[in-house]
């Protein structure tokens, strides 16, 4: 029971940034900011809230860097989304730049300060963790197919089988007090996709952005969207891995990398 709460406590801390940009727009949903639209209300609630995590050392510079990573890789996939309809942002804003509100890259953002903040608070860990080679080429296959299925094939279902023979034999573990849990790699990416799926229904609730089909009222995002979360979790966390193995190796060029050894599984 004790790790239990534990548990709850360190991804209490881990999510603060998403709860700030959920507290905004609800915040923003419900009362009107004079002489300030909506979306630069929001911009400026995640400027703020970036700045008080670093402030507060809630948040890395290290870890800072890898979101500015994710910001532009956002911003990069809702310009394309957003010109190919896939969703849009109807309101109007001072911060919108070719139909998308600047704060849409924050909510990748906190997507990564999660990962980055329960990576470190949990001592996550990973046990055989595929060749760069493999991890770098996949994520590129994944986020290349977020763009070109507009025009040709979607091979989502073979970059899924595809990351099942790569990932198949990665574990990852962490730490609550003295006691090391583990589960296949490939789950927690599930899961995380599951609930950033509910996360989003809550943030399409309180108008974050529209999809086609919620346009005359709210209604549930489609189960199929939590297939989407779970790839573009995959680049997330291959992303922080593959920074961590560079930063391991500059720092400590003979430690092993994502250092979970066998006798501990």
């Amino acid at each position: 029971m004790l790790n239990i709460l534990r548990f709850g406590y360190l991804q209490a801390l881990s999510c603060i940034f998403p709860v700030i940009i959920f507290a905004a727009l609800a915040v923003s949903k419900f009362i009107e900011i004079p002489f300030l639209p909506r979306y630069d209300f929001i911009l400026l609630a995640c400027i703020l809230a970036q700045a008080f995590m670093l402030a507060s050392k809630l948040e890395t510079w290290d870890e800072f860097k890898v979101i500015c990573v994710f910001h532009v890789i956002g911003l990069a996939l809702e310009l394309f989304k957003v010109h190919m309809g896939s969703w849009a942002y109807p309101e109007e804003a001072y911060s919108k730049f070719f139909g998308v509100p600047l704060y849409s890259g924050f909510m990748y953002a906190s997507v990564a300060s999660y990962i980055c903040q329960s990576w470190r608070r949990l001592d996550l860990q990973i046990y055989a963790w595929p060749k760069p080679f493999y991890t770098i080429a996949i994520s590129f296959l994944i986020y290349a197919n977020f763009f070109t299925h507009h025009f040709t094939y979607d091979i989502r279902w073979g970059l899924k089988a595809l990351l099942l023979l790569v990932f198949f034999r990665t574990v990852v573990a962490f730490r609550l007090h003295d006691t090391i849990y583990k589960m296949p790699l490939i789950l927690s990416f599930l899961l995380i996709g599951f609930f950033i799926w509910i996360a989003e229904n809550i943030t399409t609730f309180l108008g974050a952005w529209q999809y086609p089909d919620q346009q005359a009222a709210w209604s549930l995002v489609h189960v199929g969207k939590i297939s989407s979360w779970f790839l573009l979790v995959i680049i997330s966390i291959i992303i922080v891995a593959q920074l961590k193995r560079v930063k391991s190796s500059v720092r400590q060029p003979h430690r092993a990398i994502l250092p979970l050894h066998k006798e501990n599984l």
